[in-house]
């Protein structure tokens, strides 16, 4: 027999699961972070474009790609693949993300032959990087997302010598930097600053 005090809704359930409106609502806004991330693809391409000569070929092997999900630490998500230059040796990836209930992030992923050549210019930007507000992924599991101690460590309590360190201890290097959902008005000003400023650290 089953025990029913096992399988009831509890009053916020049920007032939820009887209320179309809300998910509706999450339909919609999904809907919207996507129109927002094809639009700002359209100026990261731009700005692509506009080094061509300067970048490695892997920026422009790959088409970008937009994908959503249901599930990620049990939460929505889209997010944005571009550059996306993912193979077994080397790794060149910029990552817009959104995660429902936190944050707008972008990400930089370097590994390879990719890694080694932009560590100059990563260790020359590092006060840069410091003054913007980057994180450096702390994790050695590159598709982590949250910034927490365990994932990620703002640079601003990071040394150069640290640093440095850190480019060289794994085989990938991940940098980072997030704004709150809430201000979404700032959130294409945000990634189209952070999308230059990682393309940047990529120029041969």
């Amino acid at each position: 027999m089953i025990d029913k005090t096992k399988i009831m809704l509890s009053a916020k359930e049920l007032e939820l699961v009887c209320n179309t409106d809300w998910i509706l609502t999450k339909h919609i806004i999904i809907e919207k972070v996507i129109e927002l991330f094809t639009a700002m693809l359209a100026s990261m391409q731009q700005q692509t474009a506009s080094q061509k000569n300067n970048l490695p070929v892997e920026v422009f092997i790959k088409d970008p790609k937009i994908s959503r999900g249901e599930n990620y630490l049990q939460l929505p998500y889209v997010m944005l693949d571009y550059p996306r230059y993912f193979e077994k040796q080397n790794t060149l990836a910029i990552r817009t993300f959104f995660w429902w209930g936190n944050f707008f992030s972008i990400n930089m992923q370097l590994s390879g032959d990719i890694k080694t050549k932009a560590t100059p210019n990563l260790i020359a930007a590092f006060l840069q990087l410091q003054q913007n507000d980057y994180w450096v992924c702390v994790n050695n599991n590159p598709w982590q997302h949250y910034f927490e101690e365990n994932n990620y460590v703002p640079l601003q309590k990071v040394t150069i010598e640290q640093f440095d360190l850190m480019l060289n201890r794994e085989l990938f290097i991940k940098i980072g930097k997030k704004i709150s959902i809430k201000h979404w008005e700032n959130v294409a000003l945000f990634v189209e600053n952070s999308f230059e400023e990682m393309i940047l650290l990529l120029k041969n």
